[in-house]
């Protein structure tokens, strides 16, 4: 279905919650050209490029339909933090914390691109994630993913010390090619 209207699909979001700061964190990857890179004002659409390449696979929505007005107001926000990942020079993922929460860093996005994937980096990437939002000081950090994530996301999340604390059921409505293209492609 091209550009025909894509089924909607139902999926079960899964909430956790780290209620304490790991004691280590996993090591960076060696013999490997990482850099993590804290984002100052990043433009709109390098922040749709990230979200459409980490998460297309995984139906990420949300954040390409909104407008420039709409994303730039929660994004542009003095104590946002997105940082990117590049791998081998190329970006290969990023994280976006919340962290103006009342007592809690919500780690809203964290994903690595399909190049990435198998390359064992995901472990410090999260390892690294989790740190900086531990940074802020707050008394818990969240997180929450869905059925249609990568398979190894709540596994991941939970081994390096996430807790599932809820769960409920949505619907994702998929974009059609031409509202990625228009998403993506905008200024």
């Amino acid at each position: 279905m091209e550009d025909g209207a894509p089924q909607a699909i139902d999926v079960t979001v899964t909430f956790l919650e780290m209620h304490a700061a790991p004691a280590v964190s996993p090591p960076i990857p060696y013999n490997r050209q990482i850099a993590l890179l804290k984002t100052k004002d990043i433009p709109l659409h390098f922040y749709r490029y990230l979200i459409d390449r980490v998460g297309r696979k995984w139906h990420w929505v949300n954040v390409l339909r909104m407008s420039d007005e709409e994303l730039a107001a929660g994004l542009h926000r003095e104590d946002r933090d997105v940082r990117v990942l590049y791998l081998d020079g190329a970006p290969a993922g990023f994280f976006d914390l919340k962290p103006h929460l009342p007592d809690e860093v919500e780690l809203a996005y964290f994903g690595m691109m399909e190049h990435a994937h198998g390359q064992g980096i995901g472990r410090w990437f999260l390892g690294a994630a989790i740190s900086a939002a531990w940074a802020y000081g707050p008394k818990f950090v969240s997180v929450q993913t869905c059925t249609l994530d990568h398979p190894a996301a709540l596994p991941l999340y939970q081994k390096l010390g996430f807790t599932p604390v809820a769960q409920k059921k949505e619907v994702v409505h998929p974009l059609t090619f031409a509202e990625r293209s228009a998403s993506v492609m905008r200024g």
